[in-house]
């Protein structure tokens, strides 16, 4: 009888052995996934299973994808998530992973799904090992694996690519999901060729033609894919003879690519043929009659997908050319300002913004400028900034103040058939002097770049967004006023080339400032380069920019300006302003021509006085390019224009406009806000100019 307890003692020192080495002796490695942070811990011997280093894996499941491939990773993904959603305690598996040397490699794996007291899977501990000598002892067993494999494959070719293809845009990225290494591998092709019906053409986008010069097909020429366009039925060839046969003048090019087999699917939506998609094989011979309805199937999806790519790009085009339409056709050049205008479109389909910029030359060199945005991402967003920005132009032109402008901008949006509000900010510069009258509504604040090439925000103070203002009763617009010298550049933007992802308003200003200080002199350049910035970093908002750098030698300068208001029936402001009117002339060196510009000047006076209830303001200043010029301004209350009319009965009354057109070199009348402006200019010679006394 055997003694139990000798044969104990006789035992090794480590029995019995513990699940470490028992794993490790028959090649298996094991693994615990804590499912609530996500970490994967794997032991040394689950590292060699991946062949992996330990510096190659992280903790995290993403690090295994260099490992496993995309479709066999999507196959244990619905594997594992359908058994942690009916309750199983357990799974395993078979899978396909790609070694350091780039071979496949047969894989098991099982797990054991730990849960908590509800239910909830917390944690999956488990085991992967080297399944390649287990398929390959068993042949039987090996072709059936491979087989409900390929079954798997098939199946789920048409689910992972209609996936991949469920992200695609534009006709671009079908193809680019389409010709992915990984999607030439769920095919399981070697090349793939796709054409687009036009015009009674099939004009291929994919791969190229193979034939050379042959870019462009015309549906009866004797090409596989023009068949399928023809016949609206998919061509199967199954041997390289076969190809030889029946398409010769394809072959004689493809015959070096050893090409074994060929697909070609017609792409059909809505009943018509909208393409033709041709795989090549290098490695089969054949198709089963399920392979052929996989292919099929999938030759519809990618039709589908492709019919929504071209809706896409046909609706981004219209939408872009309606707010293209909408925008200024070009930027008139502004005497004294080196201008550059830029717009980015977000690449959201024909969901556009209503983003704008205008440049508006006014009356004695001064100029508009105008960035907006009108609320909503959409076509409705554009028809209403383009009547926005025309209205927004029209007011500015009838001379209106800055602040007016604003004002009578947003009682039309108000009114307006929508309920759309819209950021604007509008400064009107005088290029002669420099000084910049700014408003805002709603917009962000501006940006100088100055001499020195330091850029700061511009603190504007500001009114309620347009329609909105008008809505609440507040109408009332601040004006800021800088003035802005011989070089510096005064730029507007809309929020999309300043808010970024995770940062806030006041941070974006500081990153755009620190762009525009270290960036070009040349303000086209610098627009390209804040529009390459904003076209790198994309967003879901469009873009308008407008840079404008006050020029100095080019500039319209002015020798000197004097101002003097006159009321009715003030005869001393009259008089002072006719002393006034004479010793500017004189001491600008207009001497010779002072008769005529005291005459013009005081009948433009008494008429404003004579003709309007208000008063009148007189202005003179001396304007230096293209040529010196002496400009006389009367400004006045009335709206009506001034007119010629027969002289009367006593022979001086209706004489004044004929003295100003024969007396001035040219003159004219400007809409100034609810009033007028009657200017003219007289020509004077070149001297240095002197400081009127």
């Amino acid at each position: 009888m055997v003694d139990r307890g000798a044969s104990a003692l006789s035992l090794p020192d480590d029995w019995p052995a513990h699940p470490d080495p028992i794993l490790a002796l028959n090649r298996m490695g094991s693994f615990d996934w804590d499912l609530d942070n996500g970490l994967f811990h794997m032991d040394a011997q689950a590292h060699e299973v991946f062949d992996l280093r330990p510096d190659e894996y992280d903790g995290h499941p993403e690090s295994l994808a260099i490992r496993v491939p995309p479709p066999e990773g999507y196959r244990l993904d619905g594997i594992v998530s359908q058994a942690m959603k009916d309750g199983s305690e357990n799974y395993g598996a078979y899978f396909r992973m790609r070694l350091r040397d780039g071979t496949l490699r047969w894989t098991h794996t099982q797990g054991y799904i730990r849960r908590d007291g509800t239910g909830r899977p917390r944690r999956i501990i488990g085991i992967v090992r080297d399944a390649t000598r287990e398929l390959a002892e068993s042949a039987a067993r090996r072709e059936q694996a491979a087989q409900d494999a390929a079954r798997r494959d098939q199946t789920n070719v048409v689910q992972l690519t209609t996936a991949a293809l469920a992200h695609a845009r534009t006709v671009q990225d079908v193809i680019d999901v389409l010709m992915d290494t990984h999607g030439l591998v769920h095919l399981g092709a070697t090349r793939l060729v796709m054409g687009l019906v036009e015009a009674g053409r099939i004009r291929l986008v994919a791969e190229g033609s193979v034939v050379p010069g042959k870019e462009i097909l015309r549906i009866d020429e004797p090409y596989p894919m023009t068949e399928v366009v023809r016949t609206l039925s998919p061509a199967f060839i199954e041997s390289p003879e076969e190809f030889a046969e029946r398409y010769p003048l394809l072959w004689q090019h493809i015959a070096e690519l050893h090409i074994t087999a060929g697909a070609y699917l017609p792409l059909i939506a809505q009943a018509r043929p909208i393409g033709a998609m041709g795989l090549l094989y290098s490695d089969r011979r054949g198709f089963s009659a399920e392979e052929r309805n996989v292919l099929v199937a999938l030759g519809s999806s990618i039709a589908q997908s492709l019919q929504r790519a071209m809706f896409y790009e046909q609706e981004k085009d219209l939408a872009q050319g309606l707010q293209q339409a909408m925008l200024p056709r070009a930027i008139p050049n502004v005497p004294g300002a080196d201008v550059a205008v830029r717009y980015r479109s977000a690449k959201m389909g024909r969901d556009i913004g209503g983003d704008w910029y205008d440049l508006i030359p006014l009356p004695g060199g001064r100029v508009g400028a105008v960035i907006g945005d009108v609320q909503g991402h959409d076509t409705h967003a554009a028809a209403v900034m383009g009547q926005l920005r025309i209205v927004l132009k029209a007011y500015a032109a009838e001379g209106h103040t800055p602040a007016t402008v604003m004002a009578r901008a947003s009682v039309f949006l108000h009114e307006l058939d929508t309920d759309r509000f819209a950021t604007c900010l509008y400064a009107e510069a005088d290029l002669s002097t420099g000084v910049v009258q700014m408003v805002r509504a709603g917009h962000i604040d501006p940006l100088v770049r100055q001499l020195d090439r330091t850029c700061r925000r511009l603190s504007v103070v500001g009114g309620l967004p347009l329609g909105l203002s008008a809505e609440f009763g507040r109408l009332e617009y601040p004006v800021s006023t800088i003035e802005l010298d011989p070089g510096q550049t005064l730029l507007l933007c809309t929020d999309g080339l300043v808010e970024q992802p995770g940062a806030d308003l006041d941070e974006g200003m500081q990153t755009l400032a620190a762009l525009i200080a270290s960036g070009p002199d040349d303000v086209r350049d610098l627009a390209d380069l804040l529009i390459d910035v904003a076209e790198e970093r994309g967003g879901e908002d469009d873009v308008a920019l407008l840079l404008l750098r006050r020029r100095g030698l080019d500039a319209p300068r002015s020798g000197g300006r004097l101002q003097q208001h006159v009321a009715p029936g003030d005869s001393e402001a009259l008089t002072q302003a006719r002393h006034m009117i004479r010793a500017a002339v004189r001491a600008w060196g207009a001497g010779d021509r002072s008769d005529e510009v005291e005459l013009v000047a005081d009948e433009l006076i008494t008429n404003a006085l004579m003709h309007t209830e208000g008063a009148a303001i007189v202005t003179l200043r001396v304007l230096t390019a293209p040529d010196r010029r002496l400009r006389v301004e009367v400004e006045d209350s009335s709206s009506a224009l001034p007119r010629r009319r027969e002289a009367g009965e006593d022979g001086v009354s209706g004489r004044g406009l004929l003295l100003v057109d024969l007396l001035t070199d040219v003159w004219g009348v400007e809409a100034r806000g609810s009033g007028k402006c009657v200017w003219c200019e007289f020509l004077v010679p070149n001297r240095t100019e002197s400081k009127p006394p």
